[in-house]
């Protein structure tokens, strides 16, 4: 029998981890695997938990938001150990599991993990620090952590918007230096910017489906400079609704498997959604295929959707 270690984090999103907790659980074992759950009670628990029981697992499941999926893949990381990892996205926007067209139904989900197939993926560090899609600063950086998990929870995707805007009208330029790996400088004062590997980036701002590529050793790195006039700032928000990047001279756009930043060190960033401190110093590499992702693809022909039945025979 196959062990599947799931690492939850009940408080998620609306709680639809702990409210399908056992369902889950017998979809695993219907499955013949011998499950162990661990649930999460703080910040870095789940890495914590991974790197020191990933090795006794044949699959290590992640249940909660993107921030519960940054500290499992963290912890599978810092293991050694080459195990796949399961995603069932119990969070606000769950960036992550939209890139990856995992579904949010939490049933679903469990059964996606069951029939589906490695898909290897690759994983960032900043400073050391592993993230599995996203590293950012500026307006919407904070709005991920700074959302109450009440608002989160009433308005979903609108709180984060709403943050969003709250940050464009509030968030000051910051001088920066970005150095890619061919040795080209990006200067200026920028408002914000993101070195991603994702279609989503904290529920607001998205990139086009062909710009992506989560397995190919680069990432996506958007940086919005400070506009001086009203001008300015359409020419900003015409290009991020068009996703054309090109023609507007206050972003840069480009892609790079690794980047050396010059930032104030005071300025916060968020990796995956969760706060981590500045630094003068940083060095982002990208760990290309370092991680597999079990993922269900419903686009191909005759792919199963499920539902758990009681033993009555009614849909739960």
């Amino acid at each position: 029998m196959k062990r599947l270690l799931l690492i939850t984090n009940l408080y998620s999103g609306t709680r639809q981890g702990a409210k399908y907790l056992g369902d889950i659980v017998e979809i695993f074992c219907r499955a013949d695997y011998e499950v162990v759950v661990a649930a999460t009670t703080g910040p870095g628990d789940g890495t914590k938990i991974a790197r020191e029981r990933a090795k006794d697992a044949d699959v290590v499941v992640a249940s909660g938001g993107d921030g519960t999926f940054n500290e499992v893949v963290a912890g599978v990381m810092e293991s050694g150990v080459k195990v796949p990892i399961g995603y069932l996205p119990a969070g606000t926007t769950n960036d992550f599991a939209s890139s990856l067209k995992l579904s949010t139904d939490l049933l679903q989900a469990a059964y996606d993990v069951v029939e589906g197939k490695p898909e290897t993926i690759d994983i960032g560090s900043f400073n050391g620090r592993y993230f599995s899609y996203v590293a950012s600063f500026g307006a919407f950086t904070n709005t991920s952590y700074d959302v109450p998990q009440g608002l989160k929870n009433s308005l979903g995707h609108l709180a984060y918007i709403l943050g969003g805007i709250r940050d464009v009208l509030t968030i000051r330029s910051v001088e920066m230096k970005f150095m890619n790996e061919d040795g080209h400088i990006y200067a200026g004062k920028y408002l914000f910017g993101a070195i991603c590997n994702s279609t989503s980036m904290g529920g607001v701002l998205t990139l086009r489906a062909d710009l992506v590529n989560m397995n190919d050793g680069v990432f996506e790195v958007l940086l919005i400079k400070s506009p001086s006039n009203i001008i300015e700032l359409q020419q900003i928000l015409m290009a991020l609704t068009s996703q054309n990047y090109d023609n507007c001279p206050l972003i840069d756009f480009f892609s790079t498997s690794h980047l050396e930043i010059t930032a104030d060190p005071d300025m916060p960033w968020t990796l995956d959604g969760e706060y981590q401190a500045g630094a003068r110093d940083i060095d982002i590499v990208n760990h290309f295929s370092a991680v597999s992702v079990l993922v269900n693809d419903h686009e191909k022909p005759g792919a199963p959707v499920h539902r758990l039945m009681d033993p009555f025979n009614r849909v739960v």
